[in-house]
């Protein structure tokens, strides 16, 4: 779905979606990163990663490229996990101790 670049708001709509934007704090976050871009004496190449890396730092603590890595390391431990399992399940399986301990008939 495209936005339609003709389409204007009435004022009230603005009105209420800035007053949800700040209740929500949203105006304050993308202020303090929008800052925090202005005050970089070199400017990141990828203005709207920058943007996305700090956001989700201040959300969650981790920046995108650390939860990308934490999920990719998480992704390659269950592939591992994974073969190993079905690695188990192939080899074929040993008399049972139990087998020896029943006494002969």
């Amino acid at each position: 779905m495209t936005a339609n670049p003709n389409y204007k708001p009435s004022e009230s709509k603005r009105e209420e979606f800035r007053k949800y934007l700040e209740k929500t704090g949203v105006m304050d976050a993308l202020t303090k990163v929008l800052v925090s871009l202005y005050e970089e004496p070199d400017k990141p190449d990828n203005a709207v990663e920058y943007i996305c890396n700090k956001l989700s730092n201040q959300i969650c603590g981790e920046t995108l490229t650390d939860i990308r890595a934490n999920l990719q390391e998480a992704l390659t431990k269950i592939s591992d996990l994974e073969k190993e399992n079905a690695a188990m399940k192939v080899e074929p399986e040993g008399p049972s101790e139990e087998a020896d301990d029943v006494p002969a008939d």
